[in-house]
């Protein structure tokens, strides 16, 4: 069997869909959520299980990367604990004006909103755990 690592780039709304798709269930740790200002960039690092080809069950390690980003706010997160764990549940978008608000709804009522000018994101594997 080959490994299959998917690398996906989201900028439209078909293609956001099947990332959300990809990512729904995926664990994320809070210390492994990233938003690096200076770059405009937001990173999630996900456990996620695999719903492509025939490797059902099977965990990959996979980077969640939004570019343009504006600004970022949570809700329901808890910051200071790092070690917690959130599961997202879907990813949602809509078109402000000249702005994208992406919403990452997790399990508990914690979501991340993004804001940003154009709609880019990428779904990228890093290895089977």
């Amino acid at each position: 069997m080959s490994k299959y690592l998917a690398k996906i780039l989201g900028n439209d709304q078909e293609s956001l869909r099947m990332i959300a798709a990809l990512s729904s269930g995926a664990k994320v740790k809070i210390s492994d959520i990233k938003y690096l200002a200076s770059n405009k960039v937001f990173l999630l690092s996900v456990e996620r299980m695999s719903k492509e080809m025939e490797q059902d069950d099977k965990k990959i390690n996979s980077i969640l990367r939004w570019d343009f980003i504006s600004k970022v706010k949570s809700k329901n997160i808890d910051q200071s604990k790092q070690e917690n764990i959130l599961e997202l549940l879907s990813i949602d978008y809509l078109k402000n004006k000249d702005d994208y608000e992406i919403t990452l709804i997790f399990n508990n009522n914690a979501q991340i909103v993004l804001s940003s000018d154009t709609l880019e994101c990428r779904l990228e594997d890093q290895s089977n755990i």
